[in-house]
């Protein structure tokens, strides 16, 4: 609304104020678009939404009197959906590469392109200084994950494996399949109670199949314990020397300072060609996102013209409110809390497998989840007879989640699972081996309240309790 056309119809005194209030809003928005950079203080609702329907008046179906004669015009039928994306109708990118301005939608071009700098700034400011561009696909991570490696595989023509420190998650191992490479796994090393990367298997494999036979090695930070990050700032360093791309999969990773920090150092001393990880886990947003950043821009280019086709905007929209809504400050609290908590939650299951007989497995360098052991468990299932469906310990996951508790994994030693034409030994414990008992993991994962870990450590009790009992009788 143009403030001045009001004069004569109310006090002048009344708009002078309006017209104040109405600069301090546009100033907020020229200063985002201006640094590109995320707010210090996260807005309000309301400033979010003006900026979203103004980016909505720049898009072409938006326009009035507008006449859409082609085939795609970002017609919506139902205004329940279009209210839900704000009247952003035209996706991002073009065929030819998903970062490109659409010319019907500047609107939409301006908020995919923002949001991939806010985020680009706020990995700098949690510790990643030498991030080069993030790129945000409305992909989850496996599917990211592909993207990159087709990338990989159109400037490595003649190579076709992917060198692959085990971690028991099966999307991680079929990303690389899908990719059209074949993963070569390498086993991990246990040591203590922590499983970690063979470093010496990796370069053993590097030579036995030659670098240049070689897509890229795919390491991994975030992941479930007891296996910990991959030893990133070696791989690096092997990568580097032996002149391999490397991918890391970061899934949840921007959660630690320990993750991070494997990241830069990572990249200062050896090589890393980019690292993803999700949206939803990080940011509190639906899933169907991903984040593909890296050191060196031109790569993370060359990511964006391997997609085909425009992309959908809603998980563009959804992170770029997010991050407005939470500003600098906000997000940085949000990792402080999840560092506390995860201190809380380590306490508190510490104390209950005192009191059962069992133990925290020491797992220092995983920063988010955490395993108990169900020795004591087990040792009671094994009572039962052998023909009983009841002596299995992973009963106890099922239990959690008929109390409705979500999350934890129950690994017992021993099972199998065959993805794509490879057999894993001991399914879910990241070894071929059995790992030396089983074990209960739990995360404290960005977002967790106090009042959570209260209430699972308090149903954990009386399940376990249970368990016992029954087997007893």
């Amino acid at each position: 609304m143009n403030v001045d056309t009001a004069r004569g119809i109310i006090p002048a005194a009344y708009l002078r104020q309006a017209s104040d209030a109405k600069a301090a809003r546009e100033a907020l928005v020229r200063h985002l678009l201006e640094q590109r950079k995320l707010p210090l203080e996260g807005w309000t609702d309301d400033m979010i939404e003006m900026l979203l329907r103004d980016l909505a008046q720049m898009d072409s179906n938006n326009f009035p009197g507008n006449v859409g004669v082609g085939e795609r015009e970002a017609r919506i039928y139902s205004t329940l959906v279009s209210q839900r994306h704000f009247r952003l109708g035209h996706g991002i990118g073009r065929s030819g590469d998903v970062t490109a301005v659409q010319p019907k939608a500047a609107g939409s071009s301006l908020l995919a392109k923002i949001t991939n700098c806010l985020l680009l700034d706020l990995f700098r400011q949690i510790g990643i200084r030498s991030a080069g561009a993030c790129l945000l696909l409305p992909m989850a991570t496996g599917m990211s994950l592909v993207l990159v490696f087709l990338t990989l595989k159109s400037t490595r023509p003649s190579s076709k494996y992917i060198l692959w420190p085990r971690i028991d998650q099966k999307s991680c191992f079929k990303c690389m399949i899908t990719a059209g490479c074949q993963p070569i796994v390498i086993e991990n090393l246990l040591n203590g109670d922590e499983l970690t990367t063979d470093l010496t298997s990796v370069e053993a494999k590097i030579l036995e199949l030659g670098p240049e036979n070689i897509t890229c090695l795919h390491s991994t930070t975030s992941c479930f314990a007891p296996r910990v990050p991959d030893k990133i700032v070696e791989l690096a360093i092997l990568c580097k020397r032996y002149g391999i791309p490397h991918v890391v999969n970061n899934a949840y990773g921007l959660q630690s300072t320990k993750c991070i920090h494997l990241l830069e150092e990572g990249n200062r001393l050896g090589r890393i060609d980019a690292f993803v990880q999700s949206t939803d886990k990080n940011f509190l947003v639906p899933v169907g996102g991903a984040i593909v950043a890296g050191f060196n821009k031109e790569f993370i280019d060359l990511v964006a013209k391997t997609y085909p086709g425009r992309a959908s905007a809603t998980p563009s929209i959804d992170v770029f409110i997010t991050l407005l809504s939470m500003g600098v400050q906000g997000y940085i609290k949000l990792l402080s809390d999840r560092r506390e908590l995860f201190k809380y939650l380590a306490d508190g299951l510490r104390k209950l497998g005192e009191k059962h007989g069992e133990k925290v497995l020491a797992t220092t360098k995983n920063q988010i989840s955490l395993a108990m052991s169900l020795s004591s468990i087990k040792a009671e299932a094994l009572k039962v007879s052998s023909s009983s469906l009841e002596r299995d310990p992973t009963e106890i996951g099922s239990m959690l989640f008929t109390r409705f508790v979500s999350g934890t994994r129950v690994i017992v030693p021993g099972k199998s699972n065959t993805i794509g034409l490879h057999t894993f030994q001991n399914w879910g414990s990241h070894l071929n081996d059995e790992y030396p008992c089983p074990y209960l993991t739990a995360a404290a994962a960005i977002g967790l309240t106090k009042p959570e870990v209260d209430s699972f450590l308090k149903r954990l009790e009386k399940v376990i309790t249970k368990f016992k009992r029954e087997r007893r009788q």
